[in-house]
């Protein structure tokens, strides 16, 4: 929030739903609910740009999946006290044409938009002036570059549509390659010569480029080829593995060493701290002490790897939810604890942003430094990516 002033993700979101389940009396044990009578916390949400740089809101991506349910966007972004969330989804779930999939879910969400009242944020000062103006904005994003297939001019395209955060890389390969998944085991060494022309279009257009489910060796070979700062936005620090040691091993492949978070925000970058592996919000929040006593506040944001909005079934896709407690009736019934922004813990009770602001407070941050990592950082290199200057 800125001051105004080794599986694929199927197996992964699969296990995530059992180890939830088998968890959730242990959670409900350890309840923990922000303290409303602190003014501070609501002072802070309302004065500040609160920014969730990886952020899914599932909408229909085939024809056989459209129109859709209706989602309520701006009442979930409303109750998060969010102002903006990246608002991203991936087309590697289903078999078929990822460029098909990626227009009919950029015209999925112009529909949700515009029902909403939502628009996208084109530029850092859009996000600022909508802000300022009480109103509702998103940034739109993709995970992954499949939607691409070789097809290197379509990332103007994609620019010229709203798009201004690309993450390169997600649990599949492309059809043309980018570069190596950190799931997967090495196929090409790094970023891949269509991945570095990728890089060098989205540092030309202005849009920012995401290394989540980048390998090291991928990441210092893209730190080579662009001239803006990248971000992780969704990973956590592979020292905090949580209290859970099933879920620790599922989710080890998917963070980061201290080395390779410095080495993103030795080069002005940032690293985005998810939800997983927290039990609470407080427990949230020493994971984002952890990092920032790694690589210094400014180079820290929110990125929670969850959904705003209900998800949706998909035909051949990941189930939208965990199994039931008592193993009864369709999984799609029952969310995983975690999978929503603001249902992110067991018996939470207050909007993403007051909890963990709250949970900031009870850590040592300082309002500035929540400011920082809650936005203002994020807005910083989205300045530094749409600046004309190289």
């Amino acid at each position: 929030m800125e001051f105004q002033a080794s599986g694929s993700r199927r197996q992964f979101l699969s296990g995530v739903a059992i180890t939830a389940g088998a968890g959730i009396l242990l959670r409900s044990r350890l309840g923990w609910a922000a303290d409303k009578t602190d003014p501070r916390v609501a002072d802070i949400v309302a004065k500040t740009i609160g920014i969730d740089t990886h952020n899914h809101i599932d909408v229909p991506l085939t024809a056989a999946e459209t129109p859709g349910p209706n989602i309520d966007l701006a009442g979930e972004l409303k109750r998060s006290g969010l102002s903006s969330i990246c608002m991203t989804f991936a087309t590697d779930y289903q078999t078929g044409d990822a460029y098909d999939r990626f227009l009919k879910g950029l015209a999925s969400l112009d529909r949700q938009l515009e029902r909403n009242s939502v628009k996208r944020s084109l530029t850092p000062d859009d996000v600022r002036t909508a802000h300022t103006n009480s109103q509702l904005t998103v940034i739109q994003a993709i995970e992954g570059g499949h939607f691409l297939q070789g097809h290197l001019e379509r990332v103007e395209e994609a620019y010229r549509r709203g798009l201004r955060h690309f993450g390169l890389l997600h649990d599949s390969d492309a059809s043309v390659p980018l570069g190596d998944v950190y799931t997967n085991a090495p196929r090409y060494f790094g970023l891949t010569p269509f991945g570095a022309a990728v890089l060098k279009e989205c540092n030309r257009l202005g849009i920012v480029i995401d290394l989540a489910h980048a390998d090291m060796q991928t990441t210092e070979a893209a730190l080579k080829v662009t001239t803006r700062p990248v971000i992780i936005s969704h990973t956590g620090l592979d020292t905090q593995l949580g209290n859970n040691p099933s879920m620790a091993q599922m989710m080890r492949p998917r963070l980061i060493s201290k080395e390779q978070a410095k080495m993103v925000a030795n080069a002005g970058g940032l690293i985005g701290v998810w939800t997983h592996l927290a039990n609470t919000p407080l427990d949230y929040a020493r994971n984002i002490r952890a990092l920032v006593d790694v690589i210094g506040v400014d180079h820290v944001c929110i990125g929670t790897d969850t959904k705003l909005t209900q998800p949706i079934p998909r035909p051949d896709g990941p189930g939208t939810g965990g199994p039931p407690p008592d193993g009864s009736g369709p999984a799609q019934q029952h969310p995983r604890v975690g999978e929503r922004t603001n249902q992110a813990w067991q018996d939470q009770t207050v909007g993403f942003c007051y909890g963990v602001v709250d949970a900031m407070l009870k850590t040592g941050f300082t309002p500035d430094e929540i400011g920082k990592i809650g936005g203002g950082n994020f807005l910083r290199v989205f300045d530094r990516v749409t600046s004309r200057q190289s």
